[in-house]
């Protein structure tokens, strides 16, 4: 009999695990939170859809069960869900949303927890799912920490008693010799990948403050520099909150937290500064200009700090330039009596631009640590 897994939230990340696990033999439902059903994923949606986005465009029938069913049956619930409250909302959102999915589990059932979470984090979630369910983690349920990221790190999955789960190597198709660890072991190992990881970007973009003359922008314009844009800097931002609200007090690794949380919004700062320089040296009306920032958001990503930075950046651009849109297509560009600055803010986007051939007439900026302008004057 195939196991029963059920995926807690309509997320990109979310669907992914489901196309995997119905492919790999897994009999996979993925929860719709903005409805009281949970979809059945079967291995021709999995190989016709690629994307939430396709599925929903497309609007194919399909088989449905009520939410508090489906969790009832389950083998194997993922906790993936899109959250896009912000500061201190987050954590509130993310307990009523684990609450919700965990209430109506089985005993034998484990559980999976997708986001990424700051020391002691999943001791917190475990407490939570023992006061909801009454069951005892270890006993009556199982608990795993597989924290989802775009970049390809060996999968972290951290087990509440350090036991490996074959049917989870299954139906994830990891290799047969992934390794479980304790979840304290998992939280530690994520940190060092996120702190690795924005640590790098946190060095290049402080050094590229201090690049002024083009002589030295030139020859910085490795494909290093110009291929990360403000899309790669944020990946996995909320994971890098989570783990600083995980402290108190100062130590080595609040530095290191806090300096890159303030390269990301010192970076914030330099791009809108460099727009502003854009219009002095082409001698251009705040009022005569338009600031179109082009991003292919990916509107069901689980963590929603890249949606709440557009609107940030939009929000901070309409203190100098009034006329201020982002827009997700090539398609939306468009041109009035207006000079138009267009912010490529990922690489795909700024490929689409070139592909299109729609930049007659525009300038257009990369959002990368050295913000290229082209064409420049």
């Amino acid at each position: 009999m195939n196991t029963k897994v059920v995926i807690f939230g309509l997320s990109t990340e979310g669907y992914d695990l489901a196309c995997k696990i119905a492919v790999n033999g897994g009999d996979v439902q993925i929860v719709d939170e903005s409805t009281p059903s949970a979809i059945i994923i079967k291995p021709d949606i999995a190989r016709t859809y690629p994307s939430v986005q396709a599925l929903r465009d497309d609007e194919p029938l399909l088989s449905m069960t009520p939410i508090d069913i489906a969790v009832s049956k389950a083998q194997i619930l993922f906790f993936a869900p899109r959250i896009r409250k912000t500061g201190q909302d987050i954590k509130t959102e993310l307990n009523s949303k684990f609450k919700d999915a965990v209430l109506n589990i089985k005993k034998g059932c484990s559980v999976v927890y997708c986001l990424g979470t700051g020391f002691g984090g999943n001791s917190e979630n475990i407490s939570l799912l023992e006061h909801v369910t009454g069951y005892k983690t270890g006993r009556n349920v199982s608990y795993f920490y597989y924290p989802l990221t775009k970049h390809e790190n060996p999968p972290i999955i951290g087990s509440f008693d350090g036991k490996s789960e074959e049917r989870l190597v299954k139906l994830l198709a990891l290799e047969k010799d992934t390794k479980f660890v304790a979840i304290t072991t998992s939280e530690h190992l994520h940190a060092i990948n996120i702190l690795k990881r924005f640590s790098e970007i946190t060095c290049i973009l402080e050094v590229c403050k201090f690049t002024k003359d083009e002589k030295t922008k030139v020859e910085l314009n490795s494909n290093e520099l110009n291929e990360i844009y403000l899309d790669n800097m944020l990946d996995n931002l909320f994971d890098l909150r989570a783990l600083g609200s995980s402290f108190e007090g100062a130590s080595s690794l609040t530095y290191l937290i806090n300096g890159s949380l303030k390269g990301v919004d010192g970076y914030i700062k330099k791009l809108i500064d460099e727009i502003r320089l854009v219009l002095k040296k082409n001698e251009l009306k705040a009022s005569r200009t338009k600031i179109l920032l082009l991003w292919s958001l990916d509107t069901y990503e689980m963590k929603g700090e890249k949606h709440e930075k557009i609107s940030e950046l939009q929000t901070k651009l309409k203190d100098y330039i009034g006329d201020v849109e982002s827009i997700h297509n090539v398609s939306d560009i468009f041109s009035n009596d207006k000079t138009v600055i267009i912010v490529a803010c990922s690489k795909s986007d700024y490929d689409s631009i070139l592909k299109s051939k729609n930049d007659n007439g525009f300038i257009i900026m990369k959002a990368n640590p050295l913000c290229e302008v082209y064409p420049q004057k």
